[in-house]
């Protein structure tokens, strides 16, 4: 595994030439619009831009310095939960107030052939932390007190296949590795799971498996478990077949793992939560590249049983991507509009809506949204924690921007934000994989 990925960094280092000179040929004839007119139900769509090579802008990760933290607006105070973790993905609060940190890797699967995708490779490496992440692909449990502080710290289950989901159904909790869900038994109180795993359903893996996080998510009756399946490419480069079943979300039976694909056309599809007044399923997902530094946006949406949502055949409802062949007029016809623009690139992957007391009157009863930043636009975009409000289970105002400071300002990466969840006290909880960190906010004391 380390002489393979060592070959592909240095091909990777000695292509760079050639297509840094191909980027500057290529590169972009449009200055980065205000991110603001990208955002909410009606989100500024500009022509298309195509390239052979799409403009990269990749953000240094240089992590946090001691007493350097992300910033939060007056009313709000951020402290570090947890420290020295190995890229913590996604987050699960259990009904004890019991924290799962889900640390995670992508797999090392991905047979990378064309020039191109060595080059993006190398380039994406450089936005991520360092090092072999010998303790990631597992779950670390933070047992909590009354005061919202880190009592112990375990090994919760190890082992595991780039983890991303989690989800307590009774007394099974379930994890969603790249390649399946598995089912563990459970005793509430349990720091260290002893027993072995069930293979629920086998989800789609290697050996591309380009988008390799599965978020999961029970019904409220738990009957049903739904997971975010990503697409295997940008733009089906690997061909369609590799798509199957895949840039879809499942509805899986949790009693037998049969499964169905109970939304279709969403690229890749995380953050999967319910809307806690309408019941509705939402998800954040994340568009497609290399159609400009403004194209296409990333998108916090509703998810309609058997709607599709256009990937990868038109974005943004009828919106045609012409790389894509043959075309599908039919299916770009029934391609549903999505709820509320995020702004391109920004990359959502977390996703909580609010319902606790503990945050201000102004944070309450919509969602935040975790997006872990761009690589491939001028000026960088996201990199925060936003807060949309809600209304009636609907979107209703501007994305407000509340945790920031994961660039510092030369524009290097502290940290990223990815998964986001809610403690028992109420405490927004935000993963960040690039500072190892589990961040945690709460109301500013009196």
């Amino acid at each position: 595994m380390k002489r393979a990925r060592h070959r592909r960094a240095s091909a990777a280092r000695r292509l760079a030439p050639i297509f840094l000179a191909a980027l500057a040929l290529t590169g972009c004839n449009s200055e980065d619009p205000d991110p603001r007119s990208q955002i909410g139900p009606n989100p500024d769509l500009p022509p298309i831009e195509q390239y052979l090579l799409a403009p990269m802008h990749i953000a240094k990760v240089v992590g946090w310095k001691e007493g350097e933290k992300p910033t939060v607006p007056p009313g709000l105070q951020v402290q570090a939960l947890a420290t020295g973790l190995e890229h913590p993905r996604s987050l699960h609060v259990l009904p004890n107030g019991d924290v799962l940190v889900i640390e995670s890797r992508a797999p090392d699967l991905h047979p990378i052939r064309r020039p191109k995708d060595l080059i993006m490779g190398w380039v994406e490496s450089m936005a991520t932390s360092s090092g072999e992440s010998k303790g990631s692909n597992r779950i670390t449990l933070l047992r909590m007190n009354d005061a919202g502080a880190v009592q112990t710290r375990s090994v919760f289950l190890d082992h595991l296949s780039s983890p991303f989901g989690a989800a307590l159904v009774g007394n099974d909790i379930y994890v969603a590795d790249t390649d399946a869900i598995l089912r563990y038994p459970y005793t509430p109180g349990d720091t260290q799971m002893t027993k072995p795993a069930t293979t629920l359903t086998p989800l789609p893996g290697g050996p591309i498996d380009h988008h390799w996080t599965k978020d999961l998510v029970a019904s409220k009756d738990g009957s049903l478990l739904y997971v975010g399946i990503g697409s295997n490419s940008n733009i089906t480069e690997n061909g369609i077949e590799a798509e199957k079943d895949r840039a879809a979300i499942w509805e899986v039976d949790r009693a037998s793992g049969r499964f169905r694909v109970f939304a279709s056309g969403l690229r890749n599809p995380n953050g999967l939560s319910f809307e806690p007044q309408t019941g509705a399923l939402w998800a954040v997902v994340n568009e497609r590249d290399e159609l400009g530094p403004n194209l296409v946006p990333d998108y916090l949406t509703s998810v309609k049983e058997n709607g599709f949502y256009g990937w990868p055949y038109s974005y943004y409802g009828q919106h045609v991507d012409p790389r894509v062949m043959p075309q599908r007029p039919d299916l770009v016809a029934s391609a549903i509009v999505p709820d509320y623009a995020l702004s391109s690139h920004v990359a959502p992957l977390g996703l909580v809506f609010y319902t606790g007391t503990n945050l201000p009157e102004n944070f309450r009863g919509g969602a935040f949204v975790g997006e872990h930043g761009s690589w491939n636009r001028k000026t960088l975009n996201g990199y925060k924690v936003v807060y949309i409000p809600f209304q009636d289970g609907h979107p209703n105002g501007m994305a407000q921007d509340v945790v920031t400071g994961f660039l510092n300002s030369d524009g290097q990466a502290r940290g990223r934000p990815v998964g986001l969840a809610v403690d028992r006290t109420g405490a927004l909880l935000i993963a960040d994989d690039v500072g190892n960190t589990v961040w945690r906010v709460s109301a500013a004391a009196k």
